[in-house]
């Protein structure tokens, strides 16, 4: 196991600078960064041939071969990827134990530690939405204190390999072609959507990255958001911009929802939500429901929750869009 520091993100903590690395596929033009990433996944998405950990460990191996992450993996499925042959000989892996014994637990843990020789920089933890550990306290925890801490909580296939596409990139890789089509933006979809006191930050963060944002191709946002959001764009482009979201209804009366189903129907592949962890919820179900909605179709969406990361995903994703 991995001995030395922990790097940090960006967006998160002070970096640690390794050696360039260089894969058949990729080649790092820079130093690049070593993270430590927490990694699960339920069972459905373990054992197939087709899992979702199977296409994640095998879709994005050149990026893992370059960025060199060390994968702080809870028990099972450190036992799956052993089994598939999967990370064969890769020397960054910590194990944790089984969720039964605690392994999500600790996994909370390490997402809240100061100390950079413990602290993960990211969760991955692939959900299967029918399987009712995801809902236990220990996975809802794990994600309240990602979205608190600032670190990217990515639940679905298609979430984990943008972001390892998009670090790797940030880290001096070339693109992959292979992926161009979901970074055609003007062929996507984005959803934004705040809570109340998050609305004045999405707008200073739509404000910011307007440019990114007004390159995809549909956007939406719930009730008082979308708005606002409209506003922001009238401001910068006049009239042009006066429809610049489609607005939803609000979360509470059902807004959650409708953007569920342009997700289930893959006409909304991101979802950037800046949600407030400290306040109670009287709609989270609704918001249960649009995760939910992109783990059902976990190699076409994504939910990003933090406005931290969001920042840093829009710098990133505007650096690798195909025009």
């Amino acid at each position: 196991m991995l001995k030395s520091p922990s790097a940090q993100l960006q967006y998160a903590h002070a970096k640690t600078k390794l050696p360039a690395q260089t894969s058949s596929a990729f080649s790092m033009t820079s130093s690049t960064t070593r993270y430590r990433i927490g990694l699960a996944a339920n069972r459905a998405h373990q054992d197939a041939p087709n899992s979702a950990l199977v296409q994640l460990l095998q879709g994005s191996h050149a990026r893992i071969e370059a960025l060199q992450p060390e994968l702080v993996v809870v028990g099972r499925t450190l036992d799956a990827i052993g089994h598939l042959g999967l990370l064969p000989n890769y020397p960054h892996i910590e194990r944790f134990p089984y969720g039964r014994q605690g392994g999500l637990m600790k996994l909370v843990s390490r997402v809240v530690d100061s100390d950079p020789e413990r602290m993960l920089d990211a969760i991955i933890y692939l959900i299967d939405p029918v399987d009712p550990s995801s809902t236990f306290p220990e996975a809802v925890a794990l994600k309240r204190q990602c979205v608190i801490h600032g670190k990217p909580f990515l639940s679905t296939l298609a979430g984990a390999q943008e972001w390892f596409e998009l670090e790797a990139i940030a880290g001096g890789a070339a693109p992959d072609p292979a992926r161009d089509g979901s970074f055609r933006l003007a062929d996507e979809g984005i959803a934004l959507i705040a809570h109340d006191s998050m609305k004045t930050r999405m707008l200073a963060l739509a404000e910011r990255h307007f440019e990114v944002l007004d390159s995809f191709g549909f956007r939406c946002a719930t009730g008082t958001t979308g708005g606002l959001l409209n506003e922001l764009a009238v401001k910068i482009k006049g009239e042009a911009g006066r429809n610049w979201v489609k607005p939803f209804l609000s979360g509470p009366l059902g807004g959650d929802a409708q953007i569920a189903e342009l997700i289930l129907e893959h006409e909304c592949r991101r979802v950037l939500f800046l949600e407030d962890p400290h306040v109670a919820r009287q709609h989270e179900a609704d918001i249960q429901l649009l995760e939910r909605a992109a783990r059902t179709v976990t190699d076409y969406a994504s939910c990003m929750s933090d406005e931290r990361w969001g920042d840093r995903w829009l710098s990133l994703i505007r650096q690798r869009q195909v025009r």
